[in-house]
């Protein structure tokens, strides 16, 4: 019987997705990546907490250093996204190269086959193609983080706590007295107060140009201190008095500048879609209509999807959407099945 290793964060979805897997009778061991300093206090609790629950368990617990690379390829690429006027999801770029990459790696390499974690998402094998599903728990469904898994990482994954709702993993964690059983893990877990603006301006290296805030007709409205702290739909911190609600709109990186409008001026008809990974098809070759996610709370939109040279597309929203972001996630799905995702390039009036 091959082993399991769990990524364990130290948070009660990956110590219930240990629990269950050990109420299998699987053999199984911890294993948790330190990605930041381990001098700072919520990540060696973390760790600490990990630690703990393996103990707790009666399973081995590893520990493997990836902060070197995490900081090379996540946070280096987070960084150089929001200078490029763009809004990153760190959370897509680490599954796909760090958590399920490197620490998949170092989990074949103490002996495990498979991977699990605590992620509410599902994974099954139809005609012998791996397909990502939403979890049952549609709340907390975390399958739009999970879009540019490939057959192969799909092929050793595990997700226990899919099958769960999120009451259901704390009545469990209860019941065992797991010493998580109040945890949850950070919304980005290189940035413990989760202020990204504080976290750009103290990277060794970011540089931030001042420029003009303008309206659509290119009226100086103001003066921003870096394209880097402003995002597309973001209201407040922009420092401008006006009559009614203004809205970044646009980030102009080609002349550095913030382009302000209403609330109305967000709609977008569409958007060009790139770095396209598909899942539970093969890249279609004609237009496909899907509901498509444009951000992780988006409700969903039916979409046409029309193929584009180089693993990109062209998507067209049934009814406009609004605050069509460059450099968030857009996620493809035909029900609960994920057909695939990528990330937004430029948005369609």
């Amino acid at each position: 019987m091959s082993k399991i290793a769990v990524a364990m964060s130290g948070g009660v979805d990956s110590s219930v997705a240990a629990a269950l897997l050990q109420q299998r009778s699987e053999e199984i061991f911890g294993i948790t990546m330190l990605v930041v300093p381990e001098s700072e206090t919520a990540v060696a609790g973390a760790a600490e907490n990990a630690r703990k629950v393996s103990h707790h368990l009666g399973i081995p617990h590893f520990t493997v250093d990836l902060r070197d690379e995490f900081k090379a390829d996540i946070i280096t690429d987070f960084c150089r996204q929001y200078q490029l006027g763009k809004t990153p999801n760190p959370c897509v770029r680490c599954n796909r190269f760090i958590k399920f990459g490197l620490l998949l790696e170092k989990a074949r390499a103490l002996g495990a086959g498979t991977l699990a974690t605590g992620h509410y998402a599902r994974v099954s094998l139809v005609n012998g193609r791996y397909l990502l599903k939403k979890g049952i728990d549609t709340r907390r469904d975390q399958s739009y983080f999970l879009n540019q898994l490939t057959q192969p990482q799909l092929s050793r994954l595990l997700f226990p706590v899919g099958e769960l709702t999120k009451n259901e993993v704390r009545r469990r964690a209860k019941e065992l007295n797991l010493p998580s059983a109040e945890t949850e893990s950070r919304e980005i877990c290189f940035i413990p107060d989760n202020d990204y603006r504080r976290f750009i301006k103290a990277q060794a290296g970011v540089n931030e140009a001042p420029g003009d805030i303008v309206d659509k007709d290119g009226r100086v409205l103001g003066k921003h201190a870096g394209l880097s702290f402003y995002t597309v739909g973001q209201r407040h911190g922009l420092g401008i008095a006006a009559p009614q609600p203004l809205y970044v709109v646009k980030i102009n990186t080609l002349h550095n500048r913030v382009v302000l409008g209403v609330k109305n001026d967000l709609l977008a008809s569409g958007c060009t879609v790139g770095n396209i990974n598909w899942i539970a098809i093969e890249p279609p070759s004609v237009e496909t209509t899907a509901l498509v996610k444009i951000r992780y709370q988006h409700p969903g939109a039916v979409t046409r999807i029309s193929p584009l040279p180089g693993r990109r597309a062209r998507v067209d929203f049934e009814t406009p959407q609004s605050a069509v972001t460059p450099g968030q996630a857009v996620v493809f799905y035909d029900g609960d099945v994920v057909l695939g995702g990528g990330t937004i390039e430029e948005t369609i009036s």
